[in-house]
Parts: structure tokens; sequence; C-alpha cells
């Protein structure tokens, strides 16, 4: 990229930035929107919502398990706001107060699945939404899974996991089963680690 367009992306940058921030209401239950008059740098004043879930930003863990024979463990649970209302795809899920993203991707995988990593391998982080959220994922590979319990889920989860291969994987996200950014994405970044 040239150098005079990385100075206007700079500028650009410079001038959106937020340089005061108001609360202005909070509503809601687990979902909280709050709305925000946000002051920008440019002088420029707007109006922003932002979601908060659980009364904290959101941030989460995604995790791709694969067993010890190269299987990959997926899930199935419901998603009442997506087309199907059910989704496919790979273990996820907050992280509690006072936990790291790795103590979160073990726990959740064990909760969700009941199994165990031997290695657990950091993929990358991101936003989920930006536009309306502080929500940051955290994506991890899971090598060496050994089921060593029964599922561990809160009262109102409702999820069912099973094994398959790497083909399987890719052609449930080519018959719109795996619809998720997260599983793509992960499942992406994972290649290198990943024998076929």
């Amino acid at each position: 990229m040239k150098q005079n367009k990385l100075e206007l992306i700079k500028e650009y940058i410079e001038e959106m930035k937020t340089i005061k921030s108001e609360l202005i209401t909070n509503k809601g239950n687990f979902v909280n929107v709050e709305q925000y008059k946000i002051k920008l740098n440019n002088g420029e004043e707007i109006i922003r919502e932002k979601i908060r879930k659980g009364k904290r930003d959101g941030n989460a863990v995604v995790v791709l398990p694969v067993t010890e024979e190269g299987n990959f463990v997926l899930i199935v649970q419901p998603r009442v706001f997506t087309e199907k209302g059910v989704t496919v795809e790979i273990p996820a899920g907050y992280i509690d107060e006072g936990e790291t993203p790795e103590q979160a991707a073990m726990r959740e995988l064990i909760e969700e699945t009941g199994y165990t990593p031997e290695k657990l391998v950091y993929l990358t982080s991101y936003y989920q939404d930006q536009g309306c959220s502080a929500a940051y994922n955290y994506a991890y590979l899971a090598l060496g899974c050994k089921k060593v319990s029964k599922q561990k889920l809160d009262h109102d989860e409702y999820i069912r996991y099973f094994e398959c291969t790497y083909d399987e994987f890719k052609e449930l996200i080519k018959q719109n089963y795996i619809v998720d950014a997260n599983s793509k994405l992960t499942l992406e970044l994972s290649k290198n680690y990943l024998k076929k």
C-alpha cells in the first residue's frame, strides 16, 4: 500500500476517533442495549448503541476440537434467530469473570462435549460485531482430544455433540448446516496444524 494512502487512512482514523462517550439508556435482562452519545475528534456528535450480555461485553472463546484419531467434535444446538432455528457449529462460550481465555476454552470444551485436549493452540482473536458490541472472541484449536466425562451443561443449554471427518465438516459447510463465521474462520486458520 502506498505511503500517501496509509497517511489518508491514518487521517480518517484520527478524524473518527471517539473522544467522549456518555451512557444515555440501559435496558434489558441478559441482553442489554446501552445508548451512547459519542463526540468525535472532528467535533461531530453521533448516537450509537452497544449490546452487552449478562452485564458484560460478552467476550467469548471458540474451540475446534480434534480427536486423537483426527476427527472433529462438533455440536448442534438451538439458534432460534437463524433461518433453521438450529445450527451445527464448534463449541463456544463466554469467558467468566476472573478467567483467562485459555481457561474458558478448556472449561467450555469439557462442559459442552466432555472432551479434553492434549494441547490447546491459540489461533487468533477478533471483535465479533464491532458495530454494536465490544465482544472479543478468542479462537483455539484443541488437539488430541479424548472423551473423559459426560457433558456439564447449564440448566438452559441444549447441546448434542458428534464426531466427523474433515471432509464431512466441509460438506456440512457446503450444505449450509454450518453457517456461522466462528466455525468457518477457526477451521480455516487450523489448516496449518491439521493432518488431513
